[in-house]
């Protein structure tokens, strides 16, 4: 594989919809270059980029994957990223570590809510975009009405670059407009033709769209186009290059990836007219770890080493290897690698360029390259590393927060830790993934984006690290609690033979309603009635107690119990008679004292485009929530509410289908609230099952 330099490198995240064809579009160019014997099908399982055995079984991208492409002396390191959005954290490496977002949108289905997505997430990171019209050779496209709608939204930024010749089954070839040239023909096998003299008058219509958006990204173009003077192919071009990087040029291009034709010539406008890493002065912000003051670096050989951290591949046989980018300087096997994040040096067993899962052995990378590196001990994803003597952080990646969360158990005992070390090293390869253990319930909780999500690491665990989990829904932290005050006696008598045991206490029991403490114990004893030494024993015994309710085994909370009598035997009382006591009377107290059912409250705030609201908020009252109030942000509508964590459990699924794919929401715990008498019937059933089985 030849060297390439900053000028000559081009990189291009290729996002969009699922099922839009990245992962074919991919496929078509590595066969365009000759970099593949034969183009690969997605249904086949035989893909470059979707090598993981769950992307074969499900014939969908899950991992982001590097391929690099070489073509007219350029390398285009191409990142097929997903587009389901189970998986929108693998959006938000390779985001950060390209200057061009490709977004890949079907000629049938038009503008779709994963181009959408896409769209606004390159330009949050301000990178430059390309739009690719693909699947032109399907029956039913119209190429117009893609671009019209596109226009609609985004207005005269959106221009044609590569123009359809025919549509549908007769897509044949495309257009340059900037070039002014017809090719026909697929792959490398497309030729120049002479223009049909059908299109003519349309290419001289969008070439003239092309030449004033290129005039309005330069001032001095501006002038010269507004006083009627004609701009030439140069000053077309310059302006071109200008708008692309500040946005307000933004190319359509029509292909066919399934029949290659296209592809060729989208690889002769991406080599040429796409920026490389050091492309007009862009810089890259950081700070140095050690003092906190700025630091600004560009994609320079000559500029001190940096690299970036945007992905982690974990093979229990390949080992760990870690995707970088380089941000400024070179990296040879000499480099010394120090990572600013973790204050470490770093030591890799070799460097590589990736093509899919094929390693390519590296020598030397320049300034904006991506590679990979092996079995780094300390470095994750999002961390930098660079030259110790010219220290620099980038900023960590924000990861989308998980919103669908289950209990992991082991399907076999004993193979407990074998489950977690495998979802630890799964963790590092998907940071969007989060485990924790519930302190209340015991169970440890994983979390993440979606149903397939989890479902997908369920797999992976057990086909990389043989490790068999099941995932289930969590517990909830129910609680229990009291509503009047009683006063009870709790008399524990027993006689054995020899000592016996004797304890007897009074104790009243009331609810604790202005504070948030769990319980409280009042020592209210006149006169000796129970000995000094024993009322510690009577807390102790309540204390162990209150940890199972008397409705469902739920921890009793905000109780106040106050010991203000009872009685002795000065042979037969002992510690254990009075916790015994202790324990008598909480029972038979807390039955008496109206108990109830607490449930977690939980703060969801839903981000919906406005023609859902209506579905949104009927859907809401039906999970027993409260609509708190609305907010308009942006082109959306946020709606807060509250409710119970017990109806949440699907929410991500149902919310991603009521309004396809186009909300979001994130929830909090707010409080513990009583749970209506219907629903806490069931509740306390269920617990009285779960305990006759746990017995049998």
């Amino acid at each position: 594989m030849a060297e390439y330099t900053t000028t000559n490198i081009r990189n291009i995240a290729l996002m969009g919809h699922g099922g839009e064809g990245k992962t074919t579009l991919t496929e078509a160019m590595l066969f365009a270059a000759h970099l593949i014997d034969r183009q690969g099908k997605v249904e086949d399982g035989n893909t470059v980029s979707d090598f993981d055995p769950e992307e074969i079984k499900r014939t969908c991208s899950i991992s982001a994957s590097v391929a690099p492409v070489d073509w007219a002396g350029k390398t285009m390191n191409i990142i097929d990223v997903p587009g389901y959005f189970d998986f929108a954290g693998e959006m938000t490496g390779p985001i950060r570590v390209v200057e061009t977002a490709g977004i890949v949108m079907s000629a049938v289905t038009g503008v779709s809510v994963g181009s959408e997505k896409a769209f606004k997430l390159a330009d949050q990171h301000k990178v430059c975009k390309m739009l690719i019209i693909n699947q032109m050779d399907r029956e039913h496209v119209n190429f117009e009405n893609v671009l019209n709608a596109l226009r609609e939204r985004h207005g005269s930024s959106v221009v044609p670059v590569l123009a359809p010749l025919g549509e549908g089954p007769s897509f044949r070839g495309v257009v340059n407009i900037l070039d002014q040239k017809a090719y026909e023909g697929a792959y490398d096998k497309s030729k120049e033709v002479p223009m049909p003299a059908d299109i003519k008058d349309k290419v001289d219509e969008w070439l003239e769209e092309l030449t004033e958006a290129a005039a309005a990204a330069d001032d001095d173009l501006m002038m010269k186009y507004l006083e009627g003077e004609t701009l030439t192919q140069e000053e077309i071009l310059l302006g071109f290059h200008k708008g692309m990087k500040d946005g307000s040029i933004i190319p359509v291009v029509a292909v066919s990836a399934t029949t290659g034709v296209g592809i060729a010539r989208m690889l002769d406008l991406m080599a040429k007219y796409l920026p490389s890493p050091g492309h007009m002065g862009l810089t890259h912000q950081g700070t140095n770890p050690k003092t906190g003051e700025p630091v600004e670096r560009t994609s320079s050989d000559s500029e001190p080493f940096s690299a970036f951290i945007f992905k982690t591949i974990a093979d229990p046989y390949v080992g760990k290897l870690s995707l970088f980018r380089i941000v400024s300087g070179m990296l040879t096997s000499q480099t010394t690698l120090y990572n600013a994040n973790k204050d470490k040096n770093e030591k890799s067993s070799g460097m590589y360029v990736l093509r899919g899962k094929k390693q390519i052995q590296k020598q030397l990378l320049h300034a904006g390259d991506i590679g990979a590196l092996s079995k780094l001990q300390f470095t994750s994803t999002g961390d930098t590393l660079c030259d110790p003597n010219n220290p620099v952080q980038y900023a960590a990646l924000e990861y989308p927060l998980p919103c669908i969360s289950k209990a992991v158990y082991a399907v076999k005992q004993g193979e407990e830790d074998k489950v977690f070390t495998g979802l630890s090293r799964l963790m590092e390869e998907d940071p969007s993934l989060s485990l924790e253990k519930n302190a209340e319930t015991t169970e440890t909780i994983l979390s993440g984006l979606g149903e397939m999500h989890l479902d997908v690491v369920r797999n992976k665990l057990e086909n990389k690290f043989g490790a068999k989990a099941d995932l289930r829904d969590p517990k909830i932290p129910y609680r229990e609690t009291i509503r009047k005050t009683v006063k009870v006696q709790g008399r524990h008598k027993k006689q054995s033979g020899g000592h016996g045991q004797f304890g007897d206490v009074w104790i009243e029991f009331s609810p604790i309603f202005d504070s948030d403490t769990d319980f409280e114990f009042e020592d209210a004893v006149v006169g000796g009635a129970v000995p000094r030494n024993f009322i510690p024993s009577v807390e102790k015994g309540l204390r162990e107690n209150i940890v199972h309710g008397v409705l469902a085994g739920y921890p009793m909370v905000h109780l106040h119990a106050k010991l203000y009598d009872g009685s002795y035997h000065p042979v037969d009382s002992s510690e254990m008679a009075f916790k015994t006591a202790a324990r008598i009377a909480y029972k038979k107290g807390c039955m008496e004292a109206s108990p109830v059912l607490l449930e977690p409250i939980m703060h969801v705030e839903v981000l919906v485009p406005d023609e859902y609201m209506g579905d949104i908020m009927g859907d809401m009252n039906k999970r027993r929530g409260r609509i708190m109030g609305m907010q308009q942000e942006g082109d959306m509508q946020l709606v807060i509410a509250e409710a119970p964590m017990a109806e949440l459990f699907k929410y991500a699924t149902d919310l991603r289908s009521m309004t396809q794919a186009r909300g979001s929401f994130t929830q909090k715990f707010e409080r513990y609230e009583e749970v209506p008498a219907n629903v806490a019937e069931k509740i306390i059933a269920n617990a009285v099952r779960s305990d006759d089985e746990d017995d049998e």
